[in-house]
């Protein structure tokens, strides 16, 4: 193999490329050569923060929610639109082509998954309303609601080694979308990978300046610049976890620290699942392709592979079959399955930590075949297969080997299954295989506390699954006691993690201009019909009381006609009296959803352009023949859809009937077109 030119792995700072003259040297992973030097040397990290609580964090906020989105979806299509070069360079950490397009592709898709999470689940807005206002008052002049918005401070994120984009851009994505500036330090060893993404990201202008800063080589006192509007995310060891979160800066100030650490994450076969089933097959693929997947470098690789006492011996003898077929050799290679560690180092940690097993635990499988490598000269090590000589001993599961090794546990019974596995104090993930439904529920049920992710796996999602080891933005990723006790991912769920939750209470009016959601109470204004103002003319509060419209007989039977809906307490005097919660017969609740919206239609074209759908319906009493309806409709929300001429419009939308008794409440969510281009308010 060719020599790597060695040069130095620069950091971005202040919105300049800083490189230090010397730094601790790092190796190809596959050939053992030196490939670059980090260091941090000359930084001024107080400075650094400064920057970006000063420079990114106001650029930041400026921006609303669907803006940030936006960047965010245009980072994701920009990564994509040319990772050759990372795909070349990642081949020196030792991943093949298949571990790095769940790095560098795989990490792309994150931004873009969030950018669909602030388009759909957030306002276009600056700060978010959470929940739904509450009544302090007997009449209702004293409100109470909770926001979430901007914290004016900076994230520090330090990532792993094995993930060196994923890694980071898992973190950037939520922290972005939540208007928080960030400074990135990814582990040494891989940090040259890490630095190739953030230029171009960089290169591309696409976020704002002094949003994102890196940090190559080690971190200096930057903890110690922290405030209590800051926050730290950590990727790695439990130790370092705990290290990092008892920093007495981080304890003064009550600086928010999320930590993600290893753990030792558990696959349970279920009794049921015996050989010759589709989920023991199903089993047997995945314990395999964890073991080898990233050289078993995954924070959520399987470390112990828990099955009934009674299949040890033909889970053993499938899995040293499947093992036999991995080709370990030069990552680059199309056809290597699974190529070496992230360096000399990590790999004697794993030798080391398969030695302290080796006391509670058999050999099972500890040899290969290397291909077109030196083995000893590159970070290479044969998957390695163990069998528990003691079911219950501390090493089995405490000592996590962080690499292609994992170990055989038997156990008798399902709660058997249920206590081993929560002897790891704590995991990001573990699966379960089973045929059986009521198996799977008592197992999953059983180990869920112990858990960030349950990941249930049978013959009807085999092919659909993502995988054991595979996080997703849509679900959290973490878990309690060892794995760190915080959450990533998750959606919106990540998102408020680095922003502030503020409990807001006075009059529905100042409820309403804080929140930018119109609050029950509040004053309405009549500008006329509402469905002929354009977007930018519409304001909350904006409403009509309408006509009233009596219900008959003959409504309720014709909208059963039209509808088949003929159920008793519409159609059967003496059946519905006999109803514990009818006093006779009663009209459909979608034909009082149909008579209201009769009632507020403006039926000529206008600004709305189309009715999407309604939210939180409730019918709250009956209506019965003889009552008359009234629709009060309220501007509740407003969300422009940037570029698309249009924006979304939330309407507060109540039925009252004649007594003054609310009959429906429900939110009616309209697109409301824009003033075409030119035209004055």
């Amino acid at each position: 193999m060719n020599a790597v030119r060695v040069r130095s792995v620069e950091s971005y700072v202040g919105g300049r490329w800083h490189a230090a003259a010397d730094g601790t040297v790092v190796n190809n992973a596959v050939t053992g050569e030196p490939i670059a030097t980090v260091s941090s040397a000359g930084i001024d990290f107080a400075a650094m923060a400064d920057y970006a609580r000063t420079v990114g964090g106001p650029a930041l906020r400026e921006l609303t929610f669907h803006d940030r989105a936006g960047m965010l979806r245009a980072l994701g299509k920009h990564i994509l639109a040319d990772t050759e070069a990372l795909y070349a360079l990642s081949t020196a950490t030792g991943a093949t082509r298949a571990d790095s397009w769940i790095d560098i592709e795989g990490g792309a898709g994150v931004p873009m998954a969030y950018a669909g999470v602030g388009r759909r689940e957030m306002p276009n807005a600056k700060v978010m309303l959470d929940g739904d206002p509450v009544s302090l008052s007997r009449d209702g002049s004293f409100m109470g609601a909770h926001i979430i918005g901007p914290r004016p401070g900076v994230a520090v994120h330090i990532n792993a080694f094995n993930f060196p984009c994923w890694g980071m851009l898992e973190k950037l994505a939520p922290t972005f979308l939540a208007g928080m500036p960030m400074i990135v330090k990814p582990a040494s060893q891989t940090a040259y990978l890490t630095e190739l993404m953030v230029r171009s990201i960089v290169e591309s202008g696409i976020l704002p300046e002094g949003s994102l800063q890196l940090i190559s080589g080690s971190a200096g006192d930057l903890l110690d610049h922290l405030g209590p509007q800051d926050a730290v995310a950590f990727t790695g060891s439990a130790d370092t976890a705990r290290m990092l979160r008892t920093h007495p800066n981080i304890i003064d100030n009550s600086i928010r620290f999320n930590a993600e650490a290893d753990s030792l994450n558990a696959a349970i076969l279920a009794e049921s699942a015996t050989p010759g089933t589709v989920e023991f097959d199903l089993f047997i693929r995945e314990v395999v392709n964890e073991m080898t997947t990233k050289a078993g470098q995954k924070c959520t690789a399987i470390r112990r592979v828990i099955v009934p006492s009674g299949l040890v011996a033909d889970v053993e003898e499938a899995l040293a079959e499947r093992l036999s077929g991995i080709r370990v050799g030069d990552p680059a290679a199309d056809e290597t399955d699974m190529g070496a560690l992230a360096s000399l180092d990590q790999r004697d940690e794993v030798r080391r930590s398969v030695a302290a097993l080796s006391g509670v635990a058999d050999v099972v499988v500890d040899q290969c075949e290397f291909h077109g490598v030196d083995a000893e000269r590159g970070a290479f090590l044969a998957p390695t297969l163990l069998r528990a000589t003691d079911n219950r001993a501390i090493a089995v599961h405490s000592v996590e080997a962080f690499g292609p090794v994992t170990t055989i546990v038997g156990y008798d019974g399902a709660a058997d299954a249920v206590e081993i596995a929560a002897l790891g104090k704590g995991s990001l993930v573990a699966s379960v295989f089973s045929p059986s439904d009521d198996e799977a529920a008592e197992l999953a049920l059983g180990i869920a506390a112990h858990h960030g992710r349950v990941h249930v796996m049978d013959e009807a999602c085999g092919r659909s699954s993502t995988g054991h080891g595979s996080p997703l933005p849509q679900l959290v990723h973490g878990g309690p006691g060892r794995a760190g006790g915080g959450e990533e991912l998750g959606g919106v769920r990540s998102v408020h993690h680095y922003m502030q939750r503020t409990a807001i209470q006075g009059s529905p009016d100042k409820i309403t201009a804080i929140t930018g959601v119109w609050t029950p109470g509040s004053r309405r204004t009549d500008s006329g019909h509402p469905f002929t103002l354009h977007f930018e003319d519409l304001q909350l509060g904006d409403a009509i009381e309408t006509e009233s419209r009596t219900i008959t007989i003959e409504d309720i039977e014709a909208f059963a006609e039209l509808t088949g809906d003929f159920f008793y307490a519409h159609m059967d005097e003496e059946a519905a009296k006999a109803s514990p919660i009818f006093n006779g017969r009663v009209a459909h609740g979608y034909l009082v959803l149909s008579i209201a919206a009769g009632l507020f239609v403006y039926a000529p074209p206008g600004p709305v352009l189309a009715n999407t759908g309604l939210d939180n319906l409730r019918f709250a009493a009956p209506s019965y023949p003889g009552d008359e309806l009234t629709v009060f409709l309220t501007a509740k929300q407003k969300s422009l859809r940037a570029g698309s001429g249009y924006g979304e419009v939330r309407w507060d939308a109540e039925v009252i009937n004649q007594r003054g008794e609310t009959a429906a409440t429900y939110e009616l969510l309209t697109m409301v077109a824009c003033r075409p281009e030119g035209d004055a308010a």
